[in-house]
């Protein structure tokens, strides 16, 4: 007798795949023409699918019941899905622009990015009750950099093809990437000194100078220097095997539209392994490489999007939001929005006349306000988790950090949140205010018009009958009617039409244009809109 199988692994897979393959089915509809981003809409679906709701994808129990497990599940994933996204990224610019574009590159990952980065402490600071500067600075520095994924999902499309220049896209995309990686000094800046100086030296001696010097020597030596040589170095090497590869018609099509996907696992898996900066390794190989994977990255970039964000939907603390021991909400909506208005806007401003694909202002308006917080902030927070449950003092917890866990957690989620739900609606919400005041003012232009032409079709008629009769004493006498009868016979103008008169040639005898046939459909069965000939 047959008997059902309602495995997790059944259920999960049924739901991603439904989800995917119904998004697909309108996905040209919700993204180029109402500009709904995949994040936002596949956000809103792990909420639905979540155990708050349809309780169909349930993470916590995938994860044994241990939230520890989970944030490693959900911290895995989240590199995952950075490492893939930014060797994509990388791949997108054009070759040497990293080297080509280092001055403005440089000005966004260091002056901009240490401001942005002190802008969002001090309001963590000044809004959040009884909370150290220092653990301030730590989660001020999980929202810093802007999210590649985010990122790329505003610099690509429709909207970005007629609205956004396309050097301004390719500084975003190299920004989102480089500012990524480079989260890690601002990071560990505020982690180190609350190790060694957070309890005011009780668990670990060594103090300020112990923590600058594993800030100058383990974070920008081992962890970023070695990576950005190591991606160079892998990316070079890929780059050289593919093209010898490829020159010898070594490499089949299938496999080198995954190469890049292959070098990203790749990357992320050893540098994981030798504890350093993946992420950064991974946008540094993919800028090396620069090879064509157009192709390959809307359906990878699609899949990733859809399936990160759905999991994140779905273990986000929504619960958090309102009961918690940290800030409350009255507290934590203002934080969030004053962090998306002051964190990015003022500092791109007052930056741009350095940047030159910013010139303009509406430019740096539109660069300072995308910069999103989502998958990047994400990942920096289970960073943080991770390093604080090393912090011990006598086989426990530490007082001094025993809410900066919870803090981290609630302020770093809200703010990611708040990006998605802005971020995702800003471009049809400014579509639609565009829209719909000039629709307003074109349909009461068109009223008054009308009622202007029957004005007007009043007024001609009255002054049409003077010289649509003739004179009396002419008529007496047989005469023949002045030449002008015929001319004011021959019709009356009412705004763009004519009514024609008894002499004039009637519409139907009037010569037709010539139509061109429409051409006939070409043999394949299904055509995508946005397909070119």
């Amino acid at each position: 007798m047959p008997t059902l199988a309602l495995t997790d692994f059944n259920i999960v897979v049924s739901v991603l795949g439904g989800w995917i393959s119904l998004f697909g089915l309108v996905s040209y509809l919700l993204k180029e023409n109402f500009y709904l981003s995949e994040a936002l809409i596949s956000l809103l679906a792990g909420v639905a699918f979540s155990p708050r709701a349809a309780n169909l994808i349930r993470p916590l129990d995938y994860a044994l019941g241990s939230e520890a497990n989970l944030n490693a599940v959900t911290l895995a994933f989240s590199r995952l899905v950075l490492g893939v996204q930014l060797v994509l990224a990388g791949v997108q610019l054009p070759s040497r622009y990293l080297r080509k574009e280092w001055r403005p590159l440089s000005l966004l990952v260091g002056p901009v990015m240490t401001a942005m980065w002190m802008i969002t402490s001090l309001l963590i600071w000044g809004l959040v009750p009884h909370i150290p500067f220092l653990h301030a600075l730590a989660i001020g520095a999980c929202v810093t950099p802007t999210d590649p994924i985010l990122s790329n999902v505003i610099v690509k499309g429709r909207f970005a093809d007629h609205n956004v220049p396309k050097e301004l896209q390719k500084i975003i995309i190299a920004e989102s990437g480089a500012n990524d990686g480079l989260g890690y000094p601002f990071l560990f800046f505020a982690l180190w000194l609350i190790k060694y100086t957070g309890d005011g030296g009780v668990s670990e001696s060594g103090g300020a100078a112990t923590a600058m010097g594993l800030w100058f020597g383990e974070t920008w030596g081992y962890t970023i220097l070695l990576s950005v040589v190591y991606g160079a170095i892998v990316g070079w090497v890929a780059k050289c095997l593919l093209y010898h590869a490829e020159t010898h018609k070594w490499v089949d099509r299938e496999s080198f539209l995954v190469f890049a996907i292959s070098l990203a696992l790749f990357i992320t898996g050893t540098c994981g392994m030798i504890g350093s900066d993946d992420v950064l390794a991974c946008f540094i190989a993919g800028n090396v490489f620069t090879w064509d994977d157009c192709s390959l990255q809307p359906t990878i970039d699609m899949l990733l999007n859809v399936s990160i964000f759905m999991w994140y939907g779905a273990v986000c603390p929504w619960e958090k939001f309102l009961n918690n021991d940290v800030v409350p909400l009255f507290r934590l909506i203002p934080l969030g929005i004053l962090i998306l208005l002051l964190r990015r806007p003022p500092v791109i401003l007052g930056a741009h006349r350095w940047i030159p694909q910013t010139e303009e202002m509406r430019q740096a308006l539109f660069m300072g306000f995308f910069g999103p917080v989502g998958v990047s902030g994400i990942f920096y927070m289970y960073i943080t988790l991770e390093f604080i449950e090393g912090l011990s003092h006598g086989g426990g917890a530490r007082e001094d950090v025993a809410h900066l866990g919870e803090a981290t957690t609630i302020i770093v989620w809200f703010v990611a949140i708040c990006s998605v739900v802005v971020h995702g609606l800003s471009v049809p919400l400014g579509k639609l205010g565009f829209w719909f005041p000039r629709t307003l003012s074109r349909t009461l232009t068109m009223e008054n018009d009308q009622e202007s032409g029957r004005a007007r079709l009043r007024e001609r008629v009255g002054n049409a009958f003077p010289i649509l009769s003739p004179n009396r004493s002419q008529s007496r006498n047989n005469s023949p009617r002045d030449s002008t009868l015929n001319v004011g016979l021959q019709g009356t103008r009412i705004g763009g039409s004519v009514i024609r008169s008894r002499t004039a040639p009637s519409a139907a005898n009037e010569a037709q244009p010539h139509r061109p046939e429409t051409p006939p459909l070409p043999s394949r069965t299904i055509r995508f809109p946005d397909d070119t000939d």
